[in-house]
């Protein structure tokens, strides 16, 4: 018995590495391949490693730079006012009581289990004239991940007592001042958990960017691939697809491992807490 305890560990990161490492290898070892190497992508190694060079030739002919200034126009408003309004309205809806609050809380989380209607999200944002804009597309990510961010939040904020905030107004602090000074702060680790799925959703998203985006001047990361090998620039070119892949992901990887020892830290002091 305790043989396979301590095996069960070893299994677990096998199987992740498994999951993990295999996908991982065949993007890289296909980014570094030629054209003619990788029209069957395989788990093989390269005769030659090219993988600078077919990263700089993604880099020119895909308009990376275009596109990611599209990506952070449309990625970063829709995490910060998801966190913001969805935060704020987690508060109300965990200190206050009673059916009615109950039934719009679960109104509030049914966007979790409920997939917006692409169809009726599309004709709503032609009619208000935001179809094809970045401005619809925060809408439309905002929408989609509030609930996410209420579900966390609210439960998260039933487990801080309530004595903080009436401290805080017995002495004259109003609402807005015990949300920012005393509740906020002690989010960091919910929230840094909810920056982390709603940047990596949005962020790879094509799905919902094309049916928004589609007919616009505005690209996502994500959109810009879509298109470009659909226009035959990538046609077959797996080793400029797979670079741009890689390309894609950077930012993500340098923003999390900039900021991992703060959402350590934050989900330390929520434990502590």
């Amino acid at each position: 018995m305790r043989g396979l305890r301590r095996l069960q560990p070893v299994a677990a990161l096998l199987v992740v590495g498994v999951l993990v490492g295999i996908p991982l290898w065949l993007v890289i070892v296909t980014a570094a391949k030629s054209r003619a190497e990788a029209l069957d992508p395989d788990l093989s190694l390269p005769a030659h490693w090219q993988l600078f060079q077919n990263l700089r030739d993604a880099f020119t002919q895909g308009q990376v730079v275009r596109a990611f200034g599209g990506s952070v126009l449309v990625v970063a408003p829709s995490v910060l006012g998801v966190l913001t309004f969805g935060s704020m309205a987690a508060w109300v809806l965990a200190r206050r009581g009673g059916r009615g609050n109950a039934v719009v809380y679960a109104v509030a989380i049914s966007g979790i289990l409920l997939p917006p209607a692409v169809v009726t999200v599309v004709l709503l944002l032609r009619q208000l004239g935001l179809a094809g804009t970045a401005t619809g597309m925060i809408g439309v990510y905002m929408g989609m991940y509030m609930s996410t961010v209420i579900f966390f939040v609210t439960g998260f904020i039933r487990t801080i007592p309530i004595e903080l905030e009436e401290a805080a107004r017995m002495d004259g602090a109003g609402p807005a001042t015990v949300f920012v000074r005393i509740i906020l702060p002690l989010l960091r680790p919910v929230l840094a958990t909810a920056t982390i799925l709603i940047c990596l959703y949005t962020w790879n998203d094509v799905f919902y960017a094309f049916f928004v985006l589609g007919g616009g001047h505005t690209r996502t990361l994500p959109l810009n691939l879509f298109q470009v090998a659909s226009a035959g620039l990538y046609l077959n070119n797996w080793h400029l697809i797979f670079a741009y892949v890689i390309l894609m992901s950077l930012p993500l990887l340098v923003v999390f491992a900039i900021a991992q020892r703060k959402i350590i830290s934050g989900i330390t002091g929520g434990a502590v807490k």
